[in-house]
């Protein structure tokens, strides 16, 4: 019998033990974890046949030797992950599957890694679906009708009723592929302990990191679409006479004057770490004196967190230095983008690409996609064509 023969067949017996036994397993399982957790707490179990992310990165590290045999744990998170409808990796080629359980956590801890995808709309796409499609108002102009052609009348101003229907758009959100790489030496593969820290925060950090930049400036190619390359945004001109690299009350007061109404309880502020030293002798002039306008976080205004115009100003790498479009933006994310993504993370082992410097290398696989809600800036009811409103407004480039 060749080996993997053997080691197939050894995977059906191990699943055929669990499904006889597994109750009786169970039950002895947890009465040991309760007699081990403090007070008898409830003990989180897992889904499948490892017992935490580095018990399973480890196997497949292993899988991936020449001549070492797989792990039929690995076979069996195949079997699981392809009952609930997830694509199947290629075990000969070295590609196998994080359990399911594993994915939600690496999932979930991403999107609380970075800061803008947690604020955003979040929907999630079947397994047998790689994208998906909402309805949106087509609404450019709010002058003439309302929701792109919802129109209503006073009866004294017309005596004819008149119809009208809004006008719809799809919202259309198919799968981009974001792929990270996390080089591991042998040594730390020793440890699962450490493999297990290591490799899931490198993963969740990096992921974080570039799914906020892909928010701020993706184009839309291969990855979501940004705020910034949308054409929704609202972009503020500088003041007349004002300097390179400056940021003034005036342009505050104006990109506030441009968000679109409802979005100023949920909107935040962004800003590249260098805008600071502007905010903090930025103030508004009140006769003879004058009132800040941007309060440091445990200041008089008693937050946890520094604030403009009220609310909070959050400091991310992805804005653009100061004097650039990009530096400060106002945005709502609750109202205004939608970040769709599939509910798992597929991983990948390589002994061979780092061979000479006695590494591996472990490739995290995430499909997502976003873009703004908004097609276009508005133009409100009353104020012109000149004063186009958004979720999202940023300040022009002052060179």
């Amino acid at each position: 019998m060749e080996l993997k023969e053997l080691v197939e067949q050894l995977g059906t017996t191990v699943v055929e033990f669990k499904a006889q036994y597994g109750d009786r397993l169970n039950s002895i399982e947890n009465y040991l974890a309760k007699m081990e957790a403090p007070m008898g707490g409830a003990i989180k179990r897992n889904t499948g046949p490892f017992r935490d992310f580095g018990d399973q990165m480890l196997a497949v590290f292993q899988a991936g030797k020449p001549g070492n045999q797989v792990d039929p744990r690995l076979y069996e998170v195949h079997k699981i992950m392809a009952a609930t409808g997830a694509s199947e990796g290629i075990p000969s080629d070295g590609g196998f599957l994080v359990q399911q359980d594993f994915s939600n956590d690496l999932l979930k801890t991403v999107f609380e890694t970075g800061k803008l995808g947690k604020l955003c709309q979040r929907v999630t796409i079947s397994a047998n679906s790689n994208s998906i499609k909402l309805n949106a108002f087509d609404e450019s102009s709010r002058v003439s009708s309302r929701f792109g052609g919802i129109v209503s009348y006073w009866i004294s101003e017309a005596s004819l009723k008149t119809a009208s229907a809004p006008k719809f758009r799809q919202l259309e959100l198919n799968l981009k592929k974001l792929v990270g790489l996390c080089y591991s030496s042998d040594e730390l593969l020793q440890d699962v302990t450490a493999l297990r820290k290591i490799l899931s925060d490198a993963f969740v950090s990096e992921f974080g990191f570039k799914i906020d930049d892909a928010i701020i400036r993706g184009t839309g190619a291969g990855q979501p679409l940004g705020i910034l390359n949308a054409d929704c945004l609202v972009s503020v001109a500088k003041e007349t006479g004002q300097h390179a690299r400056t940021i003034m009350t005036e342009n505050i007061v104006k990109m506030w004057a441009r968000l679109l109404p409802g979005s100023e309880d949920s909107c935040v502020w962004l800003i590249n770490k260098n805008v600071l030293p502007q905010l903090f002798t930025m103030s508004l002039a009140v006769g003879t004196g004058g009132i800040p306008v941007y309060m440091p976080a445990n200041s008089f205004a008693n937050q946890p967190y520094q604030t403009l115009m009220g609310r909070p100003i959050l400091p991310i790498e992805q804005c653009a230095t100061l004097g650039t479009v990009g530096d400060i933006i106002l945005a709502d994310f609750k109202n205004g983008y939608v970040l769709a993504q599939k509910g798992n993370v597929q991983a990948d082992v390589s002994i061979h690409v780092m061979f000479v410097y006695d590494e591996s290398v472990f490739r995290f696989v995430m499909r997502l996609d976003g873009q703004p809600v908004l097609s276009s800036a508005l133009t409100p009811y009353k104020g012109g064509a000149t004063s186009t409103q958004s979720h999202f407004v940023a300040l022009a480039t002052r060179g």
